[in-house]
């Protein structure tokens, strides 16, 4: 009987033990995730901070915008678009801190389930060893080692309650498993965050040099001189007038005529069938939308015509579908562009380039290569205005810009 009581006795000593050994181990990790938890707190306040300084400054040049033009009004125009930048790039570098902390307390809770996991299939294995070795006993050894029925009944409620903690081990292993699964998206999910916000903050970084490259070229050409922004802004204006003018009465005219004389270069773009369209460089963001209501030269130059994609200096320029170079005009340092024109009404513009690598009247195909992007400030083919690299990209419809994104891939 004594020997039965001590076996009984060290059984749930075993177990509490067990108990015990678990919840410590809760307690340290669940420390752990308190420290991480209350950095990421910290970082969220830091970026609502960072978030109410961007609406500041976005309220700032809403309000610069409404008044008159001048260059004073300007120089305020992009040092709070320098500004706002400045604060995207600290609230980039805040989420990409915030979500390698939300990456590391992943990875520390998927840590602590696969010891858990662990822990618990050795605590299983432990239970079985023990009820095998009780249930392995016959009956009738059983009765003949103990004295009274009671402490039979006793023995067999311990070997009882050991089989039921077994089960509710199996279940907790179980859950915790597809709590793992659940965890290891997540982890996938907030690494793949990650680098979406590194390539974000590449690309706000390099919109913050533009802008500042855009301040110091406008106070380098007029020289803080007000009748000279003037004088400038008067050439803008004329500037893009005449092409738009001319890019109307080219669409026209050369229609007209091809269609006239039924060419034989008119007859092959016909056969070509329903125009596809491609990305004329890589899309590496865009900077100005279709008609884009926070155009900084929309009250001067009127609706943004097409999109500005984001591309450094000198990136070749596909063709994005195939048909004829109708001009190909190199303005110096003015404004230079490439417009074709293609099947079934369409026609696209390619402006701010740095170089020009066709021909007016030349047939080109999808992809063909027809010249370089520029765009950076004081730089040939710019234009007076420019606020940083980029390729502006216009698609027509019988002569009327529409919005290119709707025909993109």
């Amino acid at each position: 009987m004594k020997i039965q009581k001590n076996k009984i006795k060290f059984l749930k000593i075993l177990f509490v033990f067990f108990l015990l050994f678990f919840v410590l181990i809760f307690q340290i990790r669940a420390q752990d995730t308190d420290e991480l938890k209350e950095k990421i707190r910290q970082y969220q306040e830091y970026i609502k901070e960072l978030e109410k300084q961007q609406k500041f400054y976005e309220e700032n040049i809403k309000i610069k915008r409404k008044e008159a033009i001048t260059l004073k009004n300007q120089i305020a125009i992009l040092e709070n678009q320098i500004a706002k930048t400045k604060t995207e790039i600290k609230k980039k570098e805040a989420q990409i801190n915030k979500t390698n902390l939300e990456i590391e307390q992943i990875q520390s809770q998927i840590k602590d389930k696969d010891l858990k996991l662990s822990d618990l299939k050795e605590k299983i294995a432990e239970l079985i060893r023990k009820i095998y070795q009780y249930e392995n006993k016959s009956y009738l050894e059983i009765i003949l080692l103990n004295e009274n029925l009671s402490e039979y009944f006793n023995l067999l409620k311990t070997t009882q309650d050991l089989q039921n903690s077994l089960q509710k081990t199996y279940d907790a292993i179980l859950l915790i498993k597809e709590n793992l699964e659940d965890k290891e998206k997540q982890l996938q999910n907030k690494k793949l965050e990650l680098e979406n916000l590194k390539k974000e903050l590449t690309l706000q970084k390099k919109n913050l040099e533009s802008e500042e490259r855009a301040k110091k070229n406008l106070l380098e050409e007029t020289r803080g001189a007000e009748w000279k922004f003037q004088n400038l802004l008067a050439e803008a204006r004329l500037e893009m007038r005449q092409v738009e003018l001319e890019i109307a009465r080219l669409e026209k005219e050369i229609r007209k005529r091809l269609e006239k004389e039924k060419e034989k270069r008119w007859q092959e773009l016909e056969e070509l069938g329903i125009i596809v369209f491609s990305w004329p460089v890589p899309n590496e963001g865009i900077t100005a939308t279709f008609h884009d209501p926070d155009y900084p030269f929309k009250k001067w130059l009127g609706e943004h015509s097409g999109i500005d994609i984001r591309a450094n200096q000198g990136t070749p320029v596909k063709a994005s579908a195939s048909g004829y170079v109708a001009r190909a005009k190199y303005g110096g340092m003015g404004y230079s562009y490439i417009m074709i024109i293609h099947q079934q009404g369409f026609s696209t513009v390619y402006g701010h380039l740095s170089k020009i690598n066709v021909e007016e009247g030349v047939f080109v195909k999808r992809g063909e290569i027809i010249g370089l992007t520029g765009g950076l400030p004081g730089t040939p083919g710019a234009g007076r205005f420019s606020t940083g690299p980029h390729l502006h990209f216009e698609i027509r419809k019988d002569g009327i810009p529409v919005n290119p994104l709707n025909y993109l891939p």
